[in-house]
């Protein structure tokens, strides 16, 4: 029996048990924002970082960005909404600023 035969098997037997009916999101699409976000040379080396927990600086703030975005949906005062708006462009900036210094290490 080849390899995959193997793995086809252990797949169906852990379909067939219902290994797979409880994941994470189940029936949502994939947001694939993030892998299409960060630039092609560097997403297999950002895919094993966060395959071992570990996440690159660019990714935390994108993390911070989205949870402020999240904050301000869920927010109604006017002057905290400003505040919070604030920091998200502070965090844009910041990571725009990131990514157009990686963009110039490469060309050099």
């Amino acid at each position: 029996m080849g390899f995959e035969k193997i793995v086809e098997a252990i797949i169906k037997e852990a379909q067939e048990r219902g290994d797979f009916d409880n994941l994470k999101g189940k029936g949502q699409p994939l947001d694939l924002t993030a892998y299409f976000e960060t630039p092609e040379d560097m997403r297999m080396a950002y895919s094993a970082l966060k395959n071992a927990g570990i996440v690159s600086p660019e990714v935390e703030l994108l993390q911070e960005i989205a949870a402020l975005k999240e904050r301000l949906t869920g927010t109604y005062e006017d002057a905290q909404r400003s505040r919070i708006k604030k920091m998200i462009r502070d965090k844009e900036l910041q990571f725009n600023l990131m990514l157009e210094r990686q963009k110039r290490q490469r060309r050099t």
